[in-house]
This record gives C-alpha cells, structure tokens and sequence, in this order.
C-alpha cells in the first residue's frame, strides 16, 4: 500500500506538552454548562464561557452529537479465600459483537474483558456475585472460559437483559487517570443528557457541557441537530509507545448510523460539526466506507487504521460517498448500518466531513491530541498552551473548546 503520509516525520515526542496534575478536572463542575470554551477559528483564539456556544454556531449548520451510553463496566466478585476479582467488559464476544444486542440478551453473554487479580481466578472456577434488581436478589455468575484472551462468560437465571444486570452491580467506569473511586455523582455526571444506546466504557466527554437549555438554544437559532451511536472503549485511554506514531495498534470501536442520518448528511450543504472526537471518527469513517463501496465493492462497514492514507486517483465528494451507502443500504433493505472503524487521524489526513469540531482537551502524546493537531493544521501548542496559561480545566471532566477548520 502506497502512502500519502510523511510517515518519518510522524514522531511522539513532537505531540507531548507538560500536563500538571492540578489542571486534571477530577470532579465536574455543579453545572455543565458553565465550563469555560476556548473558542478557535482563522487562527486567532477567544475565551468564553459554554453557555454562549449557540452564539457561534452558524445558521444553518447540522451538529452530530454521540448518544452512546455508558454502562457500569466495572463488575466486582469475590472469591471463597476473599480474594476480590474486578472484571471490567470491553467489547462483547458472544452471542454477537453487535453491542446494542447483547445488552438486552436475557441468557447469558460473552465479553473480552481486563480483569484485576486474574492470576488468582482458577480456569475452572465459576466467579458468583448477588445482583438486587428492583428489590430481587439474582445471582449473577462469571465463567472464565479463555485465561489467554480473557473471555469471561457471564450467566443469570432471571428473564432480565444484561443491561439491567450491569446496571444494578456494576460502578461507573471512570478514567484511569482521575485516580479516585466513583461516586454518587458520577453516575449521572459522566453521561451526556442525551445518551440513549447503552454500550460505551467511557464518556463521549464533549457532549458533558450541554445542557437541555443550550441544545434548544441551538434549535431556536436554526441549528439542526442529529445523532450517531459510536460505543467508545477503554482503548480511547491506550498510550502511544512507539515514538513513530503510525506503528500504534489502533482500537477499533462499534458505529451504528440511522439512515435518516446518512440523507441528512448527503443533503447538507452548510457547515457539518462533530461534538466530540467519537462523532468526527465516526463520520470521517462513514465518508471512508462510501469510498470503499465506490471503489471496491465491498460488503462490510470496516476501516482499517491507515486506509484514508491510500493514494488515490480521485476521490468522491461528500455528497457523492454518502448517497452510495444510502444505495447500498436500499439494495440491503437496512435502516441502519452498523460497522467498526480503527480510523487513525493524524497529522496528514484530509478532513472530507467536518468543518467544526467540539471537543475537550486530551492527554499528551495521545491519539486524541494528533487528531486535534489534523484538524487545526499543526497549531494545537499555541491552543494548548493559552489553555493552561488561562487555568482551563483538563481531560474529561475538564473544560471545552470548539475548533474550525480552515475555510
């Protein structure tokens, strides 16, 4: 494969900056939307408060929110010597991959898992933990059926879907790097108002500051809104190692489009913002798919790591790659499709869907901070360090910022 990536000069070192300890929000703020939004646009960079972002949003524009949901992925057992086993899920194995029906699977599932203390769960000994759902006691059982993958099965007598299982034992599964256990307040704090699909192990983090006042807001000022589902996995957390950034293992996470939001997108002609780096991956990949079904014929919604790096001879517009799947979709006789994307957007790739983009402020040397360095064209150290010098509030519970691409 031929790349048009100056893969070289990709290097770690260059995406690093000096993060303190006490710029890391570990706790939300008592109301959303008064986080304070770093406004970039044209190079130039304004400070304001979230509450005015309806204020900078374009007329006409359509805003692609995430509504994922975040599941308590943190499920505790205890063994008979006393030994504490923590299984945190990461994406589901069996009776299928596909998230949004195994969480109400009413049997038994399977997922990959991480899992604390796992070198003192026996192969052959089943985990057994009491769940109280609505004042019922059901016992919920955990089978180790592969060490080496971690595959953990998970079975209950009751006719009741795993969602509600998860929900009634599991804790809220928050970032490793806010070192703290989670509380009360987590539980509706770290979920966006609008989350609806149950799936996601993390927070989609941009959508944290608005509120229902601020998204009618935006529909009174002519703002169209729409919705994706992208279930984010703990491997948005994953460090990049290698100094030469390409060589990273990209994660791969679960979309899931509505075909009303495929028309919605291909009709669009005035701007197109993303809330969040989940909802920019998710159509930058959608865009991606529409190539591969122009140009390759296939039959699966899946993009690789490095696809969008191909030389190529030509590439359709938006409204081109976007009116495709909704054939494919026609000729599939589907109301939504469902893929994964391991979309690696780094310094280099072209932006073919999103002028806009709201998001928080990431971790050094992480795949976050390359995909605000593509989309801002290389100037996110003078975004950054204007952030910290303001005493802007950082990572997921942390402040705001709502970036433009060149116009």
């Amino acid at each position: 494969m031929n790349l048009s990536i100056p893969t070289a000069e990709l290097k770690l070192s260059d995406y690093e900056y000096t993060l303190p300890e006490e710029k890391i929000a570990k706790f939300p703020l008592q109301n959303r939307e008064d986080s304070k939004l770093l406004h970039f646009k044209n190079g130039t960079i304004e400070h304001l408060n979230f509450s005015k972002i309806s204020e900078l949003i374009p007329s006409g524009s359509l805003m692609i929110f995430n509504n994922t949901k975040v599941i308590p992925a943190r499920l505790l057992f205890q063994r008979k010597s006393g030994a504490k086993i923590e299984i945190f899920l990461l994406k589901p194995i069996e009776p299928t991959s596909v998230i949004n029906e195994v969480m109400i699977n009413t049997e038994s599932v399977s997922w990959e898992c991480m899992i604390g203390n796992l070198k003192k769960w026996k192969a052959d000994e089943v985990l057994s933990g009491e769940v109280i759902y609505q004042g019922q006691s059901i016992e919920l059982k955990a089978a180790l059926i592969d060490k080496e993958k971690r595959i953990v099965r998970f079975t209950w007598e009751e006719n009741i879907p795993f969602v509600s299982i998860v929900e009634a034992s599991g804790e809220v599964p928050l970032p490793p790097y806010l070192n703290r256990k989670p509380t009360a307040e987590d539980k509706p704090r770290y979920q966006t108002v609008y989350s609806k699909k149950e799936g996601a192990v993390a927070a989609p983090t941009a959508g944290l500051h608005f509120t229902d006042r601020i998204l009618e807001e935006l529909k009174q000022n002519g703002v169209d809104e729409d919705f994706l589902t992208l279930h984010v996995s703990a491997g948005t957390f994953q460090p990049i190692k290698s100094e030469n950034v390409t060589e990273h293992n990209m994660h791969s996470e679960q979309v899931v489009v509505n075909k009303s939001v495929i028309k919605r997108i291909a009709s669009q002609t005035d701007k197109i913002i993303a809330v969040g780096t989940t909802s920019m991956r998710s159509l930058e990949s959608l865009y991606w798919f529409g190539v591969q079904l122009i140009t390759e014929n296939v039959k699966l919604f899946l993009i690789p790591k490095l696809y969008a790096y191909q030389e190529f001879d030509s590439l359709p517009s938006r409204q081109e790659s976007f009116m495709k799947i909704l054939e494919f979709m026609d000729k599939n006789d589907l109301e939504e499709i469902t893929g994964s994307t391991e979309i690696f957007i780094m310094p280099g790739y072209k932006f073919q869907v999103c002028d806009g983009l709201i998001t928080n402020f990431h971790q050094p040397g992480s795949t976050l901070i390359l995909l605000v360095a593509a989309f801002t064209k290389g100037r996110w150290e003078n975004i950054y360090r204007e952030a910290l010098e303001k005493d802007y509030r950082f990572l997921s519970y942390g402040d705001s910022s709502l970036l433009w691409g060149d116009s």
